[in-house]
């Protein structure tokens, strides 16, 4: 029996209808759309994707979308001073600045610099102390992870009491993710590059998130009969073709379900970061007089 493949894609393609109604009518109350400052420093050729992407997203959700293209000579300075400029725009509520920057520049100190209640990405402090915490409306929660829990949720698996395998130990994924697996009751595990059985606890595991960033990780032997399987890697061939952490073929033979790279887990996350800038012009909006 071949798993089912389950659409990141067609998923997101129903919640940006949603959030460009909301969008809407957000727009007739407020006398403005929605506002997503974008920042890019570099040529960086997959950054230049992933923003077109962004952009392309803002179009169908009815979100204004305000790039700034900068040049990887920029100092960082230069981008504190236009982050700041935007923190301080009224028609701007979230604001993204596409990761890696050249490394002149100090990530760290640029996310601190985002305003908290416009930062979508769910990176800054504020928002990882909220999710730590569980608290709802402070910040914002990492696009991706929350792209894997809707993903958890459309395959109509229930994580309570589940053993989950999350691997990958980042701050973007897998630490937000393994938080958020445990709201919903999980038993959670992390692995990571020092784990020395990952077989074993792969076999173990009722879903198994895979964000490691290694081609080939899960090999078909390593999944439970009947587990879902998330895919969050985004690896390059050397033809130049997207694949995923899991061995796709294999993982079809064995599991219940299986994200797809490309259109699993990808378009998820950009329809999440959609989500999380119309949610800061709805809270902006609750706080006017």
């Amino acid at each position: 029996m071949t798993a089912r493949i389950l659409d990141g894609k067609s998923i997101a393609m129903m919640l940006e209808e949603a959030l460009a109604k909301q969008s809407a009518a957000l727009e007739k109350r407020a006398g403005r759309k929605p506002g997503l400052f974008v920042v890019l420093v570099g040529d960086d050729p997959a950054s230049a994707v992933y923003v077109r992407n962004k952009t392309r997203a803002c179009a169908r959700t009815g979100v204004n979308c305000f790039e700034s293209i900068l040049p990887a000579s920029t100092s960082q300075d230069e981008l504190l001073g236009i982050i700041d400029e935007a923190n301080a725009r009224e028609d701007v509520d979230g604001i993204l600045v596409q990761l890696p920057l050249p490394a002149h520049i100090c990530a760290e100190a640029v996310i601190d610099r985002i305003a908290p209640e416009k930062d979508v990405d769910g990176f800054h402090m504020l928002s990882a102390g909220a999710l730590l915490t569980g608290q709802r409306t402070l910040g914002f929660r990492p696009c991706t992870p929350m792209g894997v829990m809707k993903l958890i949720e459309e395959a109509g698996v229930d994580p309570a009491g589940k053993n989950v395998l999350v691997i990958g130990r980042s701050n973007i994924v897998g630490k937000p993710l393994a938080i958020m697996l445990l709201e919903k009751h999980a038993t959670v595990t992390i692995a990571h590059s020092r784990t020395t059985d990952l077989k074993t606890l792969a076999r173990n595991a009722d879903i198994i998130v895979a964000a490691a960033g290694r081609i080939g990780l899960v090999t078909g032997d390593m999944i439970k009969p009947g587990a879902l399987v998330i895919d969050v890697g985004t690896n390059r061939k050397p033809d130049g073709k997207l694949t995923g952490d899991v061995d796709f073929a294999a993982a079809l033979e064995v599991a219940a379900t299986v994200t797809p790279v490309p259109g699993g887990v990808g378009p998820m996350t950009i329809a999440m970061l959609m989500k999380n800038t119309v949610e800061s012009a709805e809270r902006r909006l609750a706080q006017l007089p």
